[in-house]
Protein backbone atom coordinates (compact mmCIF):
# COMPACT_ATOMS: atom_id res chain seq x y z
CA UNK A 1 0.00 0.00 0.00
CA UNK A 2 2.65 2.30 0.50
CA UNK A 3 4.29 1.64 -2.71
CA UNK A 4 0.56 2.48 -3.94
CA UNK A 5 0.63 5.63 -2.26
CA UNK A 6 3.95 6.51 -3.19
CA UNK A 7 2.59 5.90 -7.01
CA UNK A 8 -0.42 7.57 -6.67
CA UNK A 9 1.61 10.91 -4.68
CA UNK A 10 3.97 10.87 -7.03
CA UNK A 11 1.58 10.43 -10.22
CA UNK A 12 -0.71 13.57 -8.26
CA UNK A 13 3.14 15.41 -7.89
CA UNK A 14 4.27 15.21 -11.46
CA UNK A 15 0.75 16.10 -12.53
CA UNK A 16 1.03 19.36 -10.38
CA UNK A 17 4.21 20.13 -11.75
CA UNK A 18 3.29 19.89 -15.04
CA UNK A 19 0.45 22.22 -14.60
CA UNK A 20 2.65 24.69 -12.69
CA UNK A 21 4.98 24.53 -15.52
CA UNK A 22 2.26 25.04 -18.29
CA UNK A 23 1.12 27.66 -16.45
CA UNK A 24 4.45 29.52 -16.18
CA UNK A 25 5.24 28.63 -19.80
CA UNK A 26 1.96 30.66 -20.74
CA UNK A 27 2.24 33.54 -18.09
CA UNK A 28 5.87 33.70 -20.03
CA UNK A 29 4.79 34.01 -23.50
CA UNK A 30 1.91 36.24 -22.08
CA UNK A 31 4.45 39.08 -20.87
CA UNK A 32 7.16 38.18 -23.90
CA UNK A 33 3.90 39.40 -26.28
CA UNK A 34 3.18 42.35 -23.86
CA UNK A 35 6.74 43.29 -24.71
CA UNK A 36 6.44 42.78 -27.88
CA UNK A 37 3.80 45.12 -28.20
CA UNK A 38 4.98 47.68 -25.76
CA UNK A 39 8.39 48.00 -28.22
CA UNK A 40 6.40 50.64 -30.81
CA UNK A 41 7.73 50.44 -34.62
CA UNK A 42 9.21 53.28 -36.08
CA UNK A 43 5.80 53.67 -38.18
CA UNK A 44 4.17 53.65 -34.59
CA UNK A 45 6.54 56.01 -32.59
CA UNK A 46 6.26 58.51 -35.80
CA UNK A 47 2.49 58.28 -35.56
CA UNK A 48 2.45 59.12 -31.88
CA UNK A 49 5.13 62.12 -32.35
CA UNK A 50 2.49 63.46 -35.39
CA UNK A 51 -0.32 63.37 -32.75
CA UNK A 52 1.31 65.08 -30.34
CA UNK A 53 2.73 67.58 -32.68
CA UNK A 54 -0.19 68.37 -33.99
CA UNK A 55 -2.17 68.67 -30.55
CA UNK A 56 0.89 71.29 -29.97
CA UNK A 57 0.15 73.50 -33.14
CA UNK A 58 -3.98 72.96 -32.30
CA UNK A 59 -3.12 74.36 -28.74
CA UNK A 60 -0.89 77.17 -30.37
CA UNK A 61 -3.60 77.99 -32.92
CA UNK A 62 -6.31 78.50 -30.47
CA UNK A 63 -3.66 80.89 -28.57
CA UNK A 64 -3.35 83.02 -31.78
CA UNK A 65 -7.20 83.17 -32.68
CA UNK A 66 -7.84 84.40 -28.74
CA UNK A 67 -4.85 87.07 -29.22
CA UNK A 68 -5.88 88.03 -32.53
CA UNK A 69 -9.34 88.69 -30.90
CA UNK A 70 -8.38 90.56 -27.89
CA UNK A 71 -6.12 92.80 -29.71
CA UNK A 72 -8.69 93.60 -32.35
CA UNK A 73 -11.18 94.29 -29.46
CA UNK A 74 -8.29 96.81 -28.12
CA UNK A 75 -8.18 98.20 -31.70
CA UNK A 76 -11.68 98.79 -31.37
CA UNK A 77 -12.05 99.99 -27.94
CA UNK A 78 -8.92 102.28 -28.01
CA UNK A 79 -10.49 103.59 -31.64
CA UNK A 80 -13.78 104.44 -29.40
CA UNK A 81 -11.65 106.06 -26.92
CA UNK A 82 -9.99 108.17 -28.79
CA UNK A 83 -13.34 109.10 -30.49
CA UNK A 84 -14.97 110.11 -27.34
CA UNK A 85 -12.20 111.94 -26.16
CA UNK A 86 -11.68 114.18 -29.40
CA UNK A 87 -15.42 114.60 -28.91
CA UNK A 88 -14.96 116.08 -25.24
CA UNK A 89 -11.92 117.91 -26.10
CA UNK A 90 -14.02 119.57 -29.38
CA UNK A 91 -17.18 119.90 -26.83
CA UNK A 92 -15.09 122.05 -24.11
CA UNK A 93 -13.67 124.07 -26.26
CA UNK A 94 -16.83 125.17 -27.40
CA UNK A 95 -18.38 125.65 -24.52
CA UNK A 96 -15.85 128.15 -23.63
CA UNK A 97 -16.51 129.78 -27.17
CA UNK A 98 -19.99 130.11 -26.77
CA UNK A 99 -19.90 132.92 -24.41
CA UNK A 100 -17.66 135.01 -27.27
CA UNK A 101 -20.63 134.04 -29.81
CA UNK A 102 -23.03 135.51 -27.16
CA UNK A 103 -21.50 138.39 -27.13
CA UNK A 104 -21.47 138.80 -30.78
CA UNK A 105 -25.14 138.41 -31.45
CA UNK A 106 -26.38 140.85 -28.40
CA UNK A 107 -23.81 143.19 -30.21
CA UNK A 108 -25.09 142.73 -33.83
CA UNK A 109 -28.96 142.80 -32.16
CA UNK A 110 -27.95 146.16 -30.80
CA UNK A 111 -25.93 147.86 -33.76
CA UNK A 112 -27.04 151.34 -34.53
CA UNK A 113 -28.59 151.94 -38.03
CA UNK A 114 -26.08 153.84 -39.19
CA UNK A 115 -23.11 151.64 -38.26
CA UNK A 116 -24.81 148.92 -40.30
CA UNK A 117 -22.83 149.53 -44.00
CA UNK A 118 -19.72 150.15 -42.01
CA UNK A 119 -16.76 148.47 -43.24
CA UNK A 120 -15.48 147.86 -39.72
CA UNK A 121 -18.64 146.16 -39.15
CA UNK A 122 -18.68 144.70 -41.93
CA UNK A 123 -15.41 142.75 -40.95
CA UNK A 124 -16.82 141.58 -37.81
CA UNK A 125 -19.52 140.33 -39.19
CA UNK A 126 -17.55 138.05 -41.12
CA UNK A 127 -15.51 136.57 -38.33
CA UNK A 128 -18.81 135.52 -36.84
CA UNK A 129 -20.08 134.03 -40.27
CA UNK A 130 -16.52 132.53 -40.02
CA UNK A 131 -17.58 130.81 -36.01
CA UNK A 132 -21.24 129.70 -37.28
CA UNK A 133 -19.45 127.66 -40.01
CA UNK A 134 -17.09 126.39 -37.54
CA UNK A 135 -19.92 125.56 -35.36
CA UNK A 136 -21.68 124.00 -38.62
CA UNK A 137 -18.14 122.04 -39.23
CA UNK A 138 -18.29 120.24 -35.64
CA UNK A 139 -22.17 119.56 -35.80
CA UNK A 140 -23.05 122.28 -33.81
CA UNK A 141 -27.05 122.80 -33.79
CA UNK A 142 -28.65 125.80 -31.88
CA UNK A 143 -31.34 124.15 -29.92
CA UNK A 144 -34.62 124.92 -32.01
CA UNK A 145 -37.34 127.25 -29.39
CA UNK A 146 -39.69 127.84 -32.56
CA UNK A 147 -42.10 125.25 -31.78
CA UNK A 148 -42.36 127.07 -28.13
CA UNK A 149 -43.27 124.19 -26.05
CA UNK A 150 -40.89 123.61 -23.02
CA UNK A 151 -38.29 121.04 -22.38
CA UNK A 152 -36.13 120.40 -19.78
CA UNK A 153 -33.66 118.30 -21.11
CA UNK A 154 -33.00 121.05 -23.74
CA UNK A 155 -34.41 124.23 -22.01
CA UNK A 156 -33.88 125.79 -19.12
CA UNK A 157 -36.27 127.97 -17.23
CA UNK A 158 -35.04 131.37 -15.34
CA UNK A 159 -38.55 132.25 -14.86
CA UNK A 160 -41.94 131.24 -14.77
CA UNK A 161 -44.56 133.97 -15.56
CA UNK A 162 -48.32 134.56 -15.37
CA UNK A 163 -49.33 134.99 -19.42
CA UNK A 164 -52.75 135.13 -20.91
CA UNK A 165 -51.17 134.87 -24.26
CA UNK A 166 -49.47 131.96 -23.87
CA UNK A 167 -50.45 128.41 -22.89
CA UNK A 168 -49.10 127.05 -19.80
CA UNK A 169 -45.48 125.46 -20.36
CA UNK A 170 -45.36 127.34 -23.37
CA UNK A 171 -41.88 129.56 -23.87
CA UNK A 172 -42.43 133.20 -24.38
CA UNK A 173 -38.93 134.31 -24.81
CA UNK A 174 -35.14 133.05 -25.45
CA UNK A 175 -32.92 134.83 -22.91
CA UNK A 176 -30.13 132.72 -24.38
CA UNK A 177 -29.56 130.48 -26.86
CA UNK A 178 -28.64 126.83 -26.41
CA UNK A 179 -26.24 124.83 -28.04
CA UNK A 180 -26.54 120.92 -29.14
CA UNK A 181 -23.70 118.19 -30.43
CA UNK A 182 -25.96 115.49 -32.55
CA UNK A 183 -27.98 114.36 -29.08
CA UNK A 184 -25.72 115.79 -26.22
CA UNK A 185 -26.68 119.06 -24.92
CA UNK A 186 -23.80 121.52 -24.58
CA UNK A 187 -25.66 124.30 -23.16
CA UNK A 188 -29.60 124.22 -22.41
CA UNK A 189 -31.72 127.06 -23.86
CA UNK A 190 -32.06 129.65 -21.26
CA UNK A 191 -36.33 130.50 -21.39
CA UNK A 192 -38.82 132.18 -19.76
CA UNK A 193 -41.83 130.32 -19.28
CA UNK A 194 -45.60 130.74 -19.31
CA UNK A 195 -47.78 129.27 -16.05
Amino acid sequence: MTDRRRDTDSTVNSEMEEAVEGQVEESAGELASDEISNEESPLGVLARQLGEAQALADSHLDQWRRTAAEFSNYKKRTERERIEFQKSATAGFIMRLLPTIDDLDRAFENLPGDLSDHDWVNGIQMVRQKLNALLDQEGVETIDCADGSFDPAQHEAITYEENDEHDEGEIIDVFQKGYRIGERVLRPAQVRVAK
